[in-house]
């Protein structure tokens, strides 16, 4: 037996401890963890160590070894029964050997089981596989732990990805373990777009093509095949063009769909880092470096026993960083978002930290699996929240920018803060927080909540805390924290983070539960205007069909024939001319579709562009009114700063490079005066100097005001430089709350004067041209902008003396303010420019603000802001107190400076586009979340609103008589443009819907803003069916989806943040500007083709009807077919579908013209191209040619009739019957390949192969016919010259008629053309 060893601690005396000593409890291999991880590799020096805890910390070195190896066995599986550890004590090795010494060889005592083993079954070893192996090198998370890991019936562990069973109730609150498995199931975090479900497929589609009255119809005729007594011809005649007429719909449907769900797939798979947490209480130590043998096993207990020594300040948990696609995310998980990241889910802000304290965070040292990130004391001790960072780096205060147009429409950044509660918490605590959030809601600018902080709990067994010490007052009196949540700590889905930082965030709502998409409306099945219009033409036939049948039995007597009753006759008449409601018009319809489709999608001047619903392209020439979104749709949201003006004279686009070179003399920095020539920091109070080549006294002004307004403007702002490396370059980006803030401080860098540095306390500007610092102030007071206020304001200390060493002693006391004119127009002294400029920058679109300042002695200052603590102590109308002290210290009588005007940047040649829309007779409404004074400026730049156009404001109204007296303002002047807000909007159409919206869409431009997405769709859904016009929406963001899915044709543009408007849209384009092109081309294009292909198949089934009637009067009214089998198949697929189909390639003018011409868009929704004037006219004409082909074919044939012993009216070899037939159904065949010719405007080379193809066909196929033609009659000349015949007469007078009604009217494009 080999000497026992005594098991040493360093941090104890030797005797204490003994194995002896130790209870059962203590023994128990049970408390140990049944979840074992990978142990990191040794490391130099003890102080890297992360204490090793193993199972219950039994200080038995036998036990660990042993412990050890049984583990080494089981690690191949992810999870295993807490009976493996007790028989990885009882048993041991069959393999390798070795003593409790770590040495190999025999087994000794050490080695020897604790317990009996008689009772336990003896393990054989097994060869680890390539997956076990897998499994041993990860680790599971803390939500595997006892605590809070579900069970398996078998015992065992479930298995991560596995759900809760139970469903969350979205009516109630919902507690979120942070970083956990959640107690209840919630909604996957997947986005859907798509249309139909596999199940709900076939049910939908069916059920709308059904409700079409043509479908129903010939489904009705081809039942109706299988009674005998009905039955005419084959019943395939009747069966086979139903059944392709939906498959074709069908398979459409089913594409466009497809198609869908993988653009859905493809957001869905965007990848982001998540944070997998492990609770150290359970894993205790990872044990990566066991596959050593010997001296390397030993080493690596003697490391443990060597830091064994406590568990203080170890974190609850470890975690690791894991990529995860956006489908999988679930709530409760932790994300890890960058700058321009889209948020993917709704959550709630943990930590933000700049990238510069992310760099700093020391990388854990390199192991087996690099993949695991292990922090242990170097993480409880703040390590990340709290480094060593630069000195103008940011500090981790816990804020963050974000972006929410893609949400709200805002232009603005919003800044959201972290609790401090999470933001001071060390990343391993994150398991023990909880966040208590309410039911799923769709108003994205509230939300309530509350983060808490659960205690401590002690660990597993230690040796050095006595059993007093757990239960001691410390453990006792702990207690969970709280702090409440608002708004400012949320990051809604689909927002984007903008700040050059890092954040941490808790997933809190998923897929269908969170704001963006509760304010989505569910999409629907679009059908176009054209179908319904066919639908009704449909109808007209049948009854047509209906009554010729009638009317034909009626003349009969209704008498009885073959045995067969009267209303069966006309049952048979019906199916006779079921030919006159033509069941390959939808067919015709839908290829034509497509047609339109491809030529859309590979038109060169629109790249690009993508058709995601190919069933209402029609639609695009029908468009009257247009709702378009503002932000990335008409503009680019970014600002630029194109003018200012300072009082005597204005500077703009090439002058400003005076105002560069007067910055550029203004903060030349001067010597101090001392030996050391040391620069000195330039005040305002500091002397203009100006250069000898100008010296005169009214450039030395100008340049004295210039320097005045420059600097104001580079320190008036809340904006914070941010450092970047890009390209191995560092690069400034600036950050704030603000588009127009940063545009302002970009100018300013831009002439010269360069944001350093910016934190809470001071600021620093530096001069871009020497590279020196030039201002230094120290921040007093900050007066942010509000949509109230209209201004924003700051007080602030000019260091004075030289750069390396300033002074604030006796340093000058400023007031900066900017805001709007009109709350700044009485701020300022009085003067004679500022609301003539500004009038005059408003009316070029500018966004404009007025800049003054005000100095303060240093009593004057000292009295305000003790006027102003007392009044932030007020606990009634403290806003109130607050305003009135500023007013009265500060905003008087303030020197006017200057006038900035700012520039939202359009889209490329948005004027032009929305001007053409307009001359193409369509109304515009531009409806949007952003801020009044905004929209409007973009209103007027955009040319939506025309020069010298009364525009009427309507804001912030709460009285329902303020409203009624807009409402008969607006009634007097039908030309003025409409400029509403949200509150506004909500309170007209809850009181004075019709009201409203009966005089709102007479007027020619509605702009609407801080509209919610959801009173974007109501509007639409408003407009729609009051007017019952077609509308089309355009937008980029996801706020702009429900109104997009609202509209008839939704038309969604490819924005930089994100695609949810494109993938939820009809059509999808790049740039504003293709929309004119979608619009007054494609669309008027494929309107009139398609009503043009309409009423041409309607034409050709009435023609056949026609002649059918004649014959069915000259045979005595008997029921009898004229065109058997192949010939009524033939005429309506090969001999003339081609030909006809071929009209989708017409076109009546060249582009160029169509954007030259947008009048002859407008004429579209006259309906003059398809309507039931236009329809009739068809009919007339069906009937004519009709008739005068059969009864020429009977006149000039002899012997028509068949014999009376022939019931079907087909008498086998009677030759009058066979010529009449083959004279009238060439004459047929060739004048609707004539009457294609003639309607042709615009020859393509399609057309022509078609036509002439089609008729090779024919005449190829006749010889193959001799079953219903007389062939040797065929052949001779007086069959040619009787077909010319009957064909002359049946189309000349039409033509003639068209070439008259040409002369005397002629149509709109031939008048554009000069032909």
């Amino acid at each position: 037996m080999s000497a026992p060893h005594q098991y040493h601690q360093p941090n104890a005396p030797d005797d204490s401890d003994s194995d002896l000593e130790l209870d059962l409890e203590e023994l128990d291999p049970l408390a140990a963890s049944s979840n074992s991880a990978a142990s990191p590799p040794r490391r130099p020096s003890k102080e890297q160590h992360k204490p090793y805890q193993l199972g219950a910390r039994i200080p038995l070195r036998n036990l660990r070894v042993g412990r050890l190896r049984g583990l080494r066995r089981n690690t191949a599986s992810p999870s295993y029964d807490e009976d493996e550890d007790l028989r990885g004590l009882i048993e041991d090795d069959h393999d390798t050997q070795r003593n409790s010494a770590g040495s190999l060889g025999t087994i000794g005592d050490d080695d020897a089981p604790l317990l009996s083993s008689s009772q336990v079954r003896r393990r054989t070893p097994r060869n680890p596989s390539a997956m076990a192996r897998l499994g041993s090198a990860l680790r599971l998370p803390s939500f595997m732990s006892a605590q809070t890991q579900p069970m398996t019936p078998g015992g065992h562990p479930a298995e991560e990805e596995e759900e809760a069973e139970d469903e969350h109730d979205p009516s109630s609150n919902r507690n979120i373990a942070v970083g956990q498995l959640q107690a209840s199931r919630f909604p996957p975090n997947a986005v859907s777009n798509a249309k139909y479900t596999p199940w709900s497929f076939l049910p939908r589609t069916l059920y709308n093509e059904f409700s079409f009255f043509i479908n129903m119809y010939f489904l009705l005729v081809a039942l109706s095949q299988i009674i005998p007594a009905l039955r005419i011809g084959y019943l395939s005649t009747y069966i086979a063009p139903l059944a392709f007429v939906i498959s074709v719909t069908l398979g459409k449907e089913a594409l466009d769909d497809i198609a869908r769900r993988r653009r859905d797939a493809e957001a869905n798979s965007e990848g982001y880092t998540v944070l997998r947490f492990e609770d150290n209480r359970r894993n205790g130590v990872a044990n990566s470096s066991r596959s050593g043998m010997g001296a390397r096993r030993l080493s690596d207990i003697e490391d443990e026993e060597r830091n064994m020594s406590t568990t203080t300040g170890m974190p609850t948990s470890s975690y690791q960083e894991v990529v995860k696609p956006s489908r999988n995310l679930k709530v409760g998980d932790v994300v890890k978002l960058g700058k321009d990241q889209r948020v993917p889910a709704d959550m709630v802000l943990l930590k933000s930290y700049s990238n510069e304290v992310a760099a700093s965070v020391p990388e854990p040292a390199p192991s087996e699996h690099p993949e695991l990130l292990d922090l242990g004391a170097g993480a409880a001790s703040g390590s990340l929240e709290k480094p060593q960072t630069p000195s103008n780096a940011p500090e981790p205060t816990g804020e963050a920018f974000i972006r929410t147009d893609q949400l709200d429409g805002e232009t603005d950044w919003k800044l959201r803060i972290t609790s401090p509660l999470t933001q001071s918490l060390d990343i391993g605590e994150y398991t023990r927080l909880r966040v208590v959030a309410g039911k799923p809601d769709k108003k994205v600018n509230e939300f309530i909540g509350t983060v808490e902080l659960l205690p401590k709990s002690r660990r597993e067994y230690d040796p050095h805390i006595s059993r007093d010490e757990e239960g001691g007052p410390s453990t006792a009196t702990e207690q969970v924290k709280s702090a409440p949540l608002n708004i400012d700590s949320t990051l809604w889905a689909n927002t984007v983070v903008a700040s050059s930082c890092a954040v941490l965030a808790v997933v809190v709502y998923t897929g269908s539960q969170t704001r963006q998409a509760l304010s989505t409306s569910p999409s629907r099945s679009k059908t176009g205007l054209l179908e319904y219009e066919i639908n009704s033409l449909t109808k007209i036939l049948c009854i047509l069909t209906l009554s010729l049948s009638f009317i034909l039995v009626a003349a009969d007597g209704f008498r009885a024939q073959d045995g067969n009753q009267w209303y069966v006759l006309v049952m048979r008449f019906l199916i006779l001319f079921s030919t006159i409601v033509p069941v390959g018009l939808r067919v015709n319809l839908d290829m034509g579709k497509s047609v339109y489709a491809y030529l859309i999608e590979h038109d060169k001047e629109i790249p690009g562009t993508v058709v995601r619903t190919s069933t209402i392209p029609e639609d695009l020439g029908r468009v009257e009114y247009l709702l378009s979104d503002k932000t990335g749709t008409l503009t680019q949201n970014e600002m630029e700063m194109k003018k200012i003006h300072v009082g005597t004279v204005s500077y703009a686009n090439e002058a400003m490079d005076e105002v560069t070179s007067y910055v550029r003399q203004s903060f030349i920095v001067q010597p101090s005066g001392d030996a050391t020539p040391s620069p000195s920091l330039i005040t305002p109070s500091s002397t203009y100097v100006a250069p000898l080549t100008s010296a005169t006294r009214t450039r030395r002004e100008i340049g004295s005001r210039v320097r005045d307004v420059v600097l104001a403007l580079a320190l008036c702002h809340n904006v914070t430089p941010t450092s970047e490396e890009k390209d191995g370059e560092t690069v400034i980006s600036y950050q704030a709350s603000s588009p127009d803030e940063i545009a302002i401080v970009r100018w300013t860098e831009a002439v010269g004067l360069r944001l350093l540095q910016r934190d809470r306390h001071s600021m620093s500007l530096q001069s871009v041209e020497t590279g020196k610092l030039v201002v230094r102030v120290r921040i007093l007071n900050v007066f942010p902008f509000t949509s109230e206020g209209k201004r924003m304001g700051i007080v602030v200390k000019f260091y004075s003396g030289t750069a390396s060493s300033p002074t604030e002693d006796d340093g000058d006391i400023w007031f900066y303010q900017k805001g709007a004119d009109t709350v700044m127009s009485t701020i300022v002294a009085a003067n004679d420019w500022l609301d003539e400029e500004t009038a005059n920058m408003a009316r070029e679109g500018l966004r404009t603000l007025v800049v003054g300042r005000k100095k303060l002695s240093a009593g004057i200052y000292e009295e305000f802001l003790s006027k102003y603590s007392q009044a932030a102590l007020a606990l009634h109308n403290r806003d109130t107190a607050l305003a009135d002290v500023v007013k009265a210290y500060l905003e008087n009588d303030l020197e006017l400076l200057g006038v900035t005007g700012v520039e939202d940047k359009l889209q490329k040649d948005v004027k032009s586009s929305l001007e053409l829309l307009r001359n193409a007779g369509i109304k515009i409404w531009m409806l949007t979340g952003d801020k009044v004074e905004t929209a409007r400026c973009v209103a007027v730049s955009s040319k939506l609103v025309a020069r010298g156009q009364y525009v009427h404001t309507i804001a912030k109204m709460k009285r329902k008589d303020l409203a009624h007296d807009s409402l008969d303002f607006l009634r007097g002047k039908p030309d003025a443009c409409l400029l509403i807000d949200g509150e506004s909007l909500a309170l007209m159409l809850t009181h004075y819907r019709e009201q409203f919206i009966s005089i709102a869409v007479t007027l020619p431009t509605v702009v609407a803003c801080r509209c919610s997405p959801t009173q974007k769709a109501d509007v639409a859904k408003l407009i729609r069916a009051y007017t019952k016009k077609r509308i089309c929406c355009i937008g980029d963001g996801g706020n702009d989806v429900s109104m997009i899915q609202a509209a008839d044709v939704g038309v969604g543009i490819v924005g930089k943040e994100g695609r949810q408007a494109s993938l939820a849209a009809d059509f999808s384009i790049e740039q504003f500007c293709y929309l004119t092109k979608l619009l007054v081309w494609h669309g008027r294009n494929s309107y009139k083709r398609s009503a043009k292909l309409a009423q041409f198949v309607i034409h050709r089934g009435l023609i056949i009807s026609v002649c059918q009637t004649v014959y069915s009067i000259a045979t005595k009214f008997a029921p009898n077919a004229l065109y058997r089998d192949w010939l009524l198949v033939g005429y309506s697929t090969v001999y003339t579908m081609a030909p006809v189909f071929s009209l989708v390639l017409d076109t009546d003018i060249p582009s160029s013209l169509a954007h030259l011409y947008p009048e002859l868009y407008a004429e579209l929704t006259t309906n003059l191209t398809l309507s039931y004037r236009t329809f009739f006219i068809w009919v007339l004409v069906s009937i004519y040619q009709g008739s005068i082909i059969q009864v020429l074919s009977q006149v000039l044939t002899p012997s028509p009739t068949p014999s009376a012993t022939d019931s079907t009216g087909l008498e086998v070899g009677s030759p009058g019957f066979s010529r009449m037939v083959a004279l009238s159904y060439t004459a047929l065949v060739l004048n609707e390949l004539v009457m294609v010719a003639i309607e042709i405007i615009t020859w393509h080379w399609g057309m022509w192969l078609s036509i002439l193809g089609t008729a090779g066909v024919f005449f190829a196929s006749v010889p193959f016919l001799g079953d219903y033609f007389d062939l040797g009659y065929v052949a001779s000349v007086g069959f040619l010259w009787r077909v010319l015949v009957v064909a002359g007469v049946s189309l000349g007078p039409p033509y003639a008629v068209k070439l008259l009604r040409r002369a005397l009217k002629p149509p709109s494009y031939r008048k554009v053309r000069g032909v």
